[in-house]
């Protein structure tokens, strides 16, 4: 029986649950997900087999109003990862309904659909009942030519696997893209500094300025198998440094522990975890910064 192997964009609001989707197909943790919004950067792929079908998952940044420059990249990311897919699935959150935000993302889908498997999965089905659920399905086909709809909960896993099936049946016939154990294309320098940032984000709350990002430094692999791995937390306030660090460093202490612990069980062996923290006002606007994320800078003009 020939192979079959193909690309699919997962494009959404933020918090949709693309995030949570993409390591459910996979089965691994291989993006970032949090309780807060846009916090996807790089266009992050995950690998998943489905009989001979190798299925790999764009995982966009949510799709929202731009306002600041890495917005803009990050929008441009989600678009461009849309285009480039061989499948494209729009996930809504059944508890929200067709938003302003699903709205603007139907016409965006209007410009890049035309001849393009596009399907629909309503997410966060346990949320609202079954009347409601059919609405918003038929609301939904009548304003965007779907060629198949899925009920789902992505963190429960109902309905996840007729949505692999059915995706490995639309993948184009062809030789795989990548080795059948590999889960992700990111560096494992990346996939560290996103476990370290998803730590901070879920540490800090509300206190969080999105402005901040990490960075793998250095990573160096000893010779009794386990890895040394120095990351750098930039922020663009003295003010937030603090945040970050804690009272007598407890906060970074913490995050340092639990990213180190997330760490050793996706490696499966020691990690030794040094963090720094480091002012950098203007990170935002350098396009180095940016190419680490798997951003593109100049994507943020205009």
């Amino acid at each position: 029986m020939s192979t079959r192997a193909g690309f699919i964009a997962l494009i959404g609001e933020p918090n949709a649950g693309k995030s949570t989707l993409l390591n459910r197909m996979v089965g691994a943790k291989v993006s970032i997900v949090t309780h807060k919004v846009q916090t996807t950067r790089a266009r992050i792929r995950g690998v998943a087999m489905e009989g001979v079908a190798q299925l790999v998952f764009v995982d966009t940044p949510g799709l929202f109003k731009p306002r600041r420059r890495l917005d803009r990249a990050m929008v441009a990311a989600a678009w461009s990862g849309a285009a480039d897919a061989d499948v494209v699935v729009l996930l809504i959150e059944a508890n929200r309904g067709v938003t302003e935000g699903v709205e603007r993302i139907l016409e965006g889908l209007a410009d890049i659909g035309q001849g393009r498997k596009v399907a629909l999965a309503i997410n966060k089905i346990d949320r609202v009942e079954a009347p409601v659920l059919l609405g918003l399905s038929q609301d939904m086909n009548t304003r965007y030519p779907f060629v198949e709809t899925f009920m789902i909960s992505a963190e429960k896993g109902y309905g996840v696997d007729a949505l692999r099936g059915w995706l490995a049946e639309q993948v184009p016939e062809g030789p795989w893209l990548y080795p059948e154990d590999q889960i992700a294309d990111l560096p494992m320098r990346m996939i560290a500094a996103e476990m370290t940032r998803e730590k901070l984000t879920l540490r800090l709350h509300q206190e969080l300025p999105y402005q901040l990002t990490v960075e793998t430094e250095n990573w160096e692999e000893r010779k009794d198998g386990s890895a040394r791995v120095d990351q750098i937390v930039y922020v663009i306030r003295d003010g937030h440094k603090g945040i970050v660090l804690g009272n007598k460093g407890e906060t970074i202490k913490s995050v340092s522990k639990a990213a180190r612990e997330e760490l050793e069980a996706f490696l499966g062996r020691p990690v030794h975890l040094f963090l720094q923290v480091k002012v950098r006002p203007n990170w935002l606007d350098e396009a180095e910064r940016y190419t680490e994320m798997g951003l593109d800078f100049k994507d943020g003009n205009g």
